[in-house]
């Protein structure tokens, strides 16, 4: 396992990898860690060079003020390109994956596919009704998870998780997402009490090259609450052509 950092302007990436073969970036959400792709990370790196993103503000990157998340995109951005990594898939969740539809759109030249679990993106107005339903989400899905969870957000501190969902507020995706071609696998839990899955079904109307694939009695934290499901699902996305994966339009 090797530990990174990249650092531009002040803001420093801390990178996890681990693996051999094709490049695939993990790229966690709101008040999350690397840690949580705990139940992923090995079985990828069987066949998959993974690296396993802290964002700035968080895990072990948390003694920093958090950035936007079209900053954090330029940011990963910038570290694909300093890295020399091409023909990545880019798997975020939450707003992990609403960074990661910024990457694609600001590296296409470097990103050949994405993963998007129960991703923010088109939410606005909508999520101000999802953080109301904050306490049913955390006790949707594995209860052991639930220290992981409280953890990492204590440890990133209010600030910070402030300055990520104001910013989740303000940002939407829709600009972005016609010039995104690239294949596109969106991942959603039936049981998601925080962003629902009507947002992933628009997603997937608005992308030129996507499926939605749903797992029944996971929660919003779909990687861990149904780890073996999510793990198939993305490793039988992988093994596919490059071809279109959805209906052409």
């Amino acid at each position: 396992m090797e530990l990174t950092n990249f650092e531009l302007d002040g803001a420093r990436l801390h990178i996890t990898t681990q693996g051999a073969g094709p490049s695939l970036v993990l790229v966690h959400g709101l008040s999350g860690s690397g840690k949580w792709w705990q139940h992923n990370t090995p079985v990828f790196a069987q066949n998959y060079r993974v690296h396993v993103v802290d964002l700035v503000g968080y895990g072990r990157a948390r003694r920093q003020m958090a950035l936007g998340v079209r900053a954090a995109a330029r940011l990963i951005a910038a570290w694909l390109e300093h890295a020399g990594l091409e023909h990545v898939t880019l798997i975020g969740h939450s707003m992990g994956g609403h960074i990661s539809l910024h990457v694609a759109a600001l590296a296409p030249q470097r990103v050949s596919r994405l993963v998007l679990a129960s991703a923010s993106g088109l939410l606005r107005r909508r999520f101000r009704q999802s953080m109301l339903a904050l306490p049913r989400a955390l006790v949707v899905g594995r209860k052991r998870f639930l220290p992981q969870i409280l953890g990492d957000a204590w440890r990133a501190g209010p600030r910070n998780l402030l300055i990520s969902s104001r910013d989740l507020l303000r940002d939407s995706v829709q600009d972005v997402l016609p010039a995104i071609t690239v294949p596109t696998l969106v991942i959603w839990g039936a049981r998601d009490a925080l962003v629902p899955l009507t947002i992933g079904e628009l997603l997937v109307g608005t992308l030129q090259n996507a499926r939605l694939e749903v797992i029944a009695g996971a929660g919003h934290v779909v990687m861990v609450d149904a780890a073996t499901t999510f793990n198939r699902l993305v490793l039988e996305f992988l093994a596919e052509s490059s071809g279109s994966i959805g209906r052409p339009r």
